[in-house]
């Protein structure tokens, strides 16, 4: 199976190359591309834009045209994939689908950190429209300076920084804490009071089903 990636952080390639090495798949089975400028597009618009979704959707469509299966690998521009898989002829999936649908089967308090604003309302938008369990319940929270810290190159202070609100929230009696964004997905390694889900696995994960 030939699965292609849509990234828009080049740091996520090694991200989901070591996740696909961690669950024992081939390198071969994978191609990435990194189109920054799309996140870059909707954090200047404040947000996902009609526009920048419909670009995204056109990359994807043409991906999908040489893959078996396309992961877009954006939480900020999550609902693209959707748009994308209602022409596509081969699957389009988000990556944080998977991801979502894990968390919200948990009782208890459920919390969703991500480190950029883009990001609250898609992750919001997610979380509620997937099947959850009856006691579930939803917190979403910003990791505030994390942002600015990955962007001035700062990754090991930009995980540690989500580590430490993960464990803040394991001690605030989380069942559940799930770093929404792919970018994070080294912070799980760094908690102490639990271990966070992450989109990486979970999607790829999803995308072999």
């Amino acid at each position: 199976m030939r699965i292609t990636c849509l990234h828009t952080a080049d740091s996520n390639i090694a991200v989901f190359e070591n996740t696909a090495q961690a669950l024992g798949l081939s390198q071969h089975q994978f191609v990435h591309v990194s189109r920054p400028d799309l996140l870059a597009a909707a954090e200047k618009a404040g947000g996902l834009t009609a526009d920048i979704r419909q670009q995204t959707a056109d990359v994807l469509l043409a991906l999908s045209e040489n893959a078996d299966r396309v992961l877009l690998t954006c939480s900020t521009l999550g609902s693209a994939a959707t748009l994308a898989a209602e022409t596509a002829t081969m699957p389009v999936l988000r990556v944080d689908q998977a991801l979502a649908e894990q968390a919200m089967k948990t009782a208890g308090k459920v919390v969703a950190l991500c480190a950029v604003e883009t990001t609250l309302e898609p992750t919001r938008q997610l979380f509620t429209q997937v099947e959850k369990h009856p006691q579930a319940q939803l917190e979403i929270c910003l990791v505030a300076g994390a942002w600015e810290k990955f962007k001035q190159g700062d990754l090991a202070g930009y995980l540690q920084a989500i580590a430490a609100a993960a464990d803040a929230q394991y001690l605030k009696g989380a069942a559940c804490v799930v770093l929404a964004q792919a970018s994070m997905t080294g912070a799980a390694q760094l908690t102490q009071m639990g271990k966070p889900l992450t989109s990486p696995e979970c999607g790829l994960r999803a995308a072999l089903a």
